[in-house]
């Protein structure tokens, strides 16, 4: 079953930018993460201090190999919570940080 996790990033308005510049340095590093199904960065547009990343994986056991493997510790490296910051990166762009899970519900499978 699919699975969706995203990390909830508060982010100050002034380091919003910063936020986004960093994750495009790091982008496709987990595109090839055994379980892998796909990533985006949301960024609010209504005002909202926090951004979104958005990652589906093919079931919890896939993420969690992810979020232990050296590939994650090497992109994650100096990061103040879990920005995106990634090594050498100066300041921390987030000022706090949440992980979310959802399971994808097959609506099909419920008649």
């Amino acid at each position: 079953m699919t699975v969706v996790r995203i990390n909830a990033i508060s982010v100050d308005p002034d380091t919003g930018d910063e936020l986004a510049a960093r994750f495009a340095k790091r982008a496709g590093a987990v595109d090839h993460a055994d379980g892998f199904e796909g990533f985006e960065l949301l960024r609010p547009t209504d005002g909202r201090a926090t951004w979104l990343v958005v990652t589906r994986w093919r079931d919890e056991e896939s993420f969690r190999a992810w979020t232990t493997s050296p590939a994650f510790a090497h992109g994650h490296r100096g990061a103040s919570g879990d920005d995106g910051g990634g090594e050498g990166h100066g300041r921390p762009v987030a000022a706090a940080s949440e992980l979310w899970s959802f399971d994808v519900v097959d609506l099909g499978s419920l008649h």
